[in-house]
């Protein structure tokens, strides 16, 4: 029989099934020789065979099934990390993401975006609907506090809003470049996503004819940085470099930054926050 110490999956099975505490599950108590729930109860709860789970702990059957690995981390109450690292070790990737409807962030992850006072920065969701931003990207991009919640979303901006359009030196460039990464982003939030993502291409395909063009190309690119020019009636032509991050732990939402490519650029972006009422 295989060493289930040689076995990083197993290893990992078992530690978490030895955390558990049977009282937490309705288990009766009793005398146990070791803690923690049994395999055939873990099995039960994850509605596989206590067979199969014990051969994975023992390293023996083979690589388990993606479905296989989210029941156990159903039965074992695994947090999305713990998820995501059962993952790695049984499969050797990421889980499909959870997709979810995001409202908000909590306080600390606004108080990030507030640090960042001359970079523009707003997150966003796996459909590019904007949940927060800070005064900068309010200030430069638009004030999304002033619009309905179903209107913070980037590609209706792009491709509905006279002023977002305007903003854009190469607007077809840029709007080309959105579809392509929305496409890429889409694909990765999964089923669960799926209703919304089509109600909204739907949406934009019936009310613009530039989206409707450019979904039809099935182009997709990533959008982790880039460069860009804006421009604004008031302080002219601003130069940025973006950059995106991952939200640790909320793999449903990413953050862009982006930050003034010269000194001249910071100075025009600085006195426009300033004197904005925003």
């Amino acid at each position: 029989m295989p060493d289930p110490s040689a076995n990083p999956l197993g290893r990992y099975l078992r530690d978490r099934r030895t955390r558990l505490d049977p009282a937490a599950f309705g288990v009766a108590g009793g005398r146990r020789r070791t803690p923690g729930l049994r395999r055939e109860e873990v099995a039960q709860r994850a509605n596989i065979s206590p067979t199969w789970y014990t051969w994975l702990e023992q390293g023996r059957g083979g690589a388990p099934s993606a479905d296989v690995l989210d029941r156990i981390a159903t039965g074992l109450m695994l947090t999305e990390p713990e998820r995501e690292h059962l993952f790695m070790l049984g499969l050797g990737r990421l889980p499909e993401m959870r997709y979810r409807r995001v409202d908000g962030v909590t306080p600390r992850l606004q108080r990030v975006l507030d640090a960042l006072e001359v970079s523009p920065a707003f997150i966003k969701t796996a459909i590019w609907d904007v949940v927060a931003w800070n005064r900068a990207a309010a200030v430069l991009f638009t004030d999304y506090a002033q619009l309905p919640r179903e209107q913070r979303n980037i590609l209706r901006l792009m491709f509905g809003n006279a002023r977002a359009r305007a903003a854009q030196t190469d607007w077809h460039g840029v709007a080309r470049s959105v579809v392509a990464a929305f496409r890429a982003d889409a694909a990765r939030a999964g089923a669960g996503a799926a209703e919304e993502v089509a109600r909204l291409v739907d949406e934009l395909s019936r009310t613009s004819p530039d989206f409707a063009e450019m979904w039809r190309d099935n182009d997709v690119a990533g959008h982790g940085d880039g460069h860009k020019r804006l421009h604004h009636p008031d302080a002219g032509d601003i130069e940025l470099e973006f950059s995106g991050f991952a939200v640790d732990g909320r793999p449903e939402l990413g953050m862009l930054v982006y930050n003034p490519v010269s000194m001249d650029d910071a100075e025009r972006l600085r006195a426009l926050i300033a004197a904005s009422p925003v």
